[in-house]
């Protein structure tokens, strides 16, 4: 492949990655509440990654592969959109959207970066490395934060439960199990102030 050709793949890759700027989340901001769109939530993860890197589980965690994870992980929502963590009825077909996503708007690239994003995304679904389990953490942490200084915003809208909220979260404690304390703690508090349902 010439490298004009391959430039040519980058940038129809780039272009169609902007869209990620359209796909809206539950989450509110905390400033103006109106929802959160993915590409703002990939720039919070790796910001809160490069922030609280000291506190993943394993102390050499390769920081640069979690950026990597986190800065792909939601661009398959382009085609799949996004699934709200309590929604049971999309949740059970999301990993098939999304797959086939993955396979489409990673296939743009030339092989070589369509191989190693696509194995990127397949490594942070199956969180089994000291990196996706720590990308899924952060993943986590995020929007029950958001919600938390949203006087929890969406969790009101859709009727999410404490219960739930800790069973969708707890999972952060196997990459961060300081960042669970903290986020343990955080639920509790939504709960006492009434912005969580008990």
């Amino acid at each position: 492949m010439s490298t004009h050709a391959r430039l040519a793949q980058q940038i129809r890759f780039i272009i169609e990655v902007d869209k990620l700027k359209e796909v809206f989340r539950q989450t509110l901001l905390t400033q103006s509440r109106r929802q959160e769109n993915d590409a703002e939530h990939s720039w919070h993860l790796c910001l809160m990654v490069i922030v609280l890197a000291e506190h993943a589980n394993t102390p050499s965690i390769d920081v640069l592969r979690v950026l990597k994870m986190l800065l792909i992980h939601d661009i398959v929502e382009i085609d799949a959109g996004d699934t709200f963590a309590y929604d049971t009825a999309r949740m059970a077909d999301q990993h098939e959207r999304e797959a086939l996503a993955a396979d489409r708007i990673f296939g743009l690239l030339p092989p070589d970066q369509a191989n190693e994003f696509r194995a990127l995304w397949d490594e942070f679904e199956a969180k089994l490395t000291p990196e996706s389990t720590f990308a899924t953490a952060i993943d986590r942490f995020q929007p029950m934060l958001q919600n938390c200084l949203t006087e929890g915003a969406a969790w009101r809208q859709h009727g999410v439960t404490s219960d739930r909220v800790t069973e969708r979260n707890r999972h952060i404690a196997d990459g961060a199990a300081e960042i669970w304390t903290y986020a343990a703690q955080l639920i509790s508090d939504a709960v006492k102030a009434g912005h969580l349902k008990p």
